[in-house]
């Protein structure tokens, strides 16, 4: 998005809950997941920013959609969802995960890829990422969100 000069702010879901050990009274970190949001994007709205890449597996789903109208108002969403076949998954885990760790996230990443495919809603974009350049993945995200320059 930054090569093609489409103003936007990046957000990773996965270290807005990153405190150990969890808030009192939220166990599953989602309050501060969502203040943490709030406060970022306050940050990014007064600079300008209109629009917001937010990556986390589970942010696709419906039951997620409250983090983000509580945390930004009304914002319109556009879910999409990366998919790859269960044998590049699994490769892309044994390139990057080393140690004891590899059989949890090969188990996780199964269930979780089978869990997104039954739950998201039917308007969720699916974009395949199999044998495909991160350059052509991007445009086509940025195509389906409505992002064109």
């Amino acid at each position: 998005m930054a090569a093609a000069d489409i103003g936007h702010a990046l957000i990773e879901g996965d270290f807005l809950d990153a405190v150990h050990p969890a808030p009192a009274g939220d166990p599953h970190r989602s309050r501060l997941t969502c203040r943490n949001l709030a406060a970022l994007w306050a940050n990014y709205a007064d600079l300008g920013c209109r629009r917001l890449v937010y990556t986390n597996t589970a942010g696709v789903l419906p039951s997620e959609e409250w983090l983000f109208t509580e945390a930004i108002g009304r914002p319109r969403i556009v879910r999409i969802l990366l998919t790859a076949t269960d044998a590049t998954a699994e490769q892309r885990l044994r390139e990057r995960e080393v140690g004891s760790e590899l059989d949890r996230h090969l188990r996780r990443s199964a269930f979780m890829a089978r869990h997104l495919d039954d739950l998201v809603p039917p308007d969720t974009h699916r974009v395949p990422t199999d044998g495909r350049t991160v350059g052509d993945i991007a445009a086509d995200v940025i195509r389906r969100a409505g992002w064109a320059a």
